[in-house]
C-alpha cells in the first residue's frame, strides 16, 4: 500500500505520551507551521489542559484522545501565549475556564496578522475567537489533587510578549510553550532574541527539568536547553556581522550559511528572526512592534516566491 509523503503530519500521527502520574503530552509530529504540541493533567476531579490546537480538525482530534484516556471533565485550559497554533482551538473548550497572561488575552483579541497566502493552503475550521476570561501578571498555581503546578509569566519578550510555562516541581516536568523547539527552527518575530535568550538562561535552566514538553517536536530533556541558547546567539552574531555590511535582513539571510541548523524545520524562519535581531541592534524596546505583513513577504522572497510549506 502506497503512502503519502505527509503521512507523517496527519493527524493520525499525533500521539499521547504518558510522563507519569496523571502528566500528559500530545505530541504532533513534525512540529512545523502550525502543528503544535499540547498537554493534559489528569485529577481525580478534572483535568487540566496545556494550550488548544492551531485548527477545528486538530483540536477535535486532541479532545477526543483526552477522552481515550479519561472520561473526566475538561476544567481548565491554560494558553500559554497568543498565537493562533495554541489559542485557535479555545472555542471547542467552552466547559474550561480558560487560563493565561493578561497580554494573552489582549493579543487573542487583537489577532496576529494571520495572512494565509503567506503558508500552503489549510483549513483552520470555522470556531469562533475565545480569549482566556482568568487571567494574571505575574503567576497563578493550579492544583491537579494535591499536585502543585505553577503558571508563570517569564517576565519579559521571549517567543512572543506574552509566554507563560506550566512547571510541576514534583514531577519535575516543565510544559514550556514555544520558549522551546526541538527540531525545528526558533521563532522571535513577535517577541525578543536577546530576551529569549534571557529567559532560557535565566528562568528555564535554573529549574533543571528532568522532562520538557516542547511547543514543537519531541518531548525532551534540559539538553534542548542548550542547543536553542546557541542558534538564538547564532543568529545575534549573524546579525551585528550582516547590519555591519550594509545588508538588508532578507539579503543578510540569503547570504548566511545556516550550517547545522539547515536541519531543523522551517529554516526561512531566520528572516524574520533577523528582523526581530536587527531591531534590538537598532536599540528598539525588546518586543516592539514590528511591520509583521511585510516580514512574512520576506520570509515568503526567501522562498522563491513560493508560500511557505504547512501540513496543519
Amino acid at each position: 500500500m502506497s503512502t503519502s509523503p505527509h503521512d507523517h503530519t496527519s493527524i493520525d500521527a499525533a500521539l499521547i505520551e504518558d510522563l507519569g502520574g496523571g502528566l500528559y503530552a500530545y505530541i504532533q509530529p513534525d512540529g512545523s507551521w502550525f502543528i503544535n504540541n499540547t498537554g493534559f493533567l489528569v485529577g481525580r476531579d478534572g483535568v487540566t489542559l496545556v494550550d488548544a490546537c492551531a485548527t477545528e480538525r486538530r483540536t477535535r482530534a486532541f479532545r477526543d484522545s483526552v477522552a481515550s484516556v479519561t472520561d473526566q471533565p475538561m476544567r481548565v485550559l491554560v494558553n500559554t501565549h497568543s498565537h493562533p497554533d495554541h489559542t485557535v482551538g479555545n472555542a471547542l473548550f467552552r466547559e474550561a475556564a480558560i487560563v493565561a497572561h493578561e497580554e494573552t488575552r489582549t493579543e487573542v483579541l487583537r489577532g496576529l496578522p494571520l495572512v494565509q497566502a503567506v503558508w500552503e493552503p489549510f483549513d483552520l475550521g470555522t470556531l469562533p475567537t475565545a480569549a482566556p476570561f482568568l487571567t494574571y501578571r505575574e503567576r497563578v498555581t493550579l492544583w491537579v489533587d494535591d499536585l502543585r503546578c505553577e503558571v508563570r509569566h517569564v517576565g519579559m519578550p521571549a517567543h512572543t510578549t506574552n509566554d507563560s510555562i506550566v512547571w510541576v516541581p514534583e514531577r519535575s516536568v516543565l510544559y514550556a510553550g514555544d520558549l522551546v523547539f526541538n527540531g525545528g527552527t526558533p521563532f522571535l518575530m513577535s517577541g525578543s532574541v536577546a530576551g529569549s535568550i534571557r529567559v532560557l538562561s535565566e528562568v528555564i535552566a535554573p529549574l533543571q527539568p528532568t522532562t520538557i514538553v516542547p511547543g514543537h517536536g519531541p518531548v525532551c530533556g534540559p539538553e534542548v536547553i542548550g542547543t536553542v541558547l546557541e542558534y538564538l546567539e547564532f543568529v545575534q552574531d549573524t546579525a551585528r556581522a550582516a547590519k555591519d555590511a550594509g545588508l538588508s535582513p532578507l539579503d543578510a539571510a540569503r547570504e548566511t550559511d545556516l550550517g547545522r541548523y539547515a536541519e531543523l524545520t522551517d529554516s526561512e524562519r531566520i528572516v524574520g528572526n533577523l528582523h526581530r535581531a536587527y531591531a534590538e541592534l537598532d536599540g528598539l524596546p525588546l518586543g516592539a512592534p514590528l511591520d509583521i505583513p511585510r516580514i512574512l513577504g520576506d520570509m515568503v522572497t526567501f522562498n522563491g516566491g513560493k508560500p511557505l510549506t504547512c501540513y496543519a
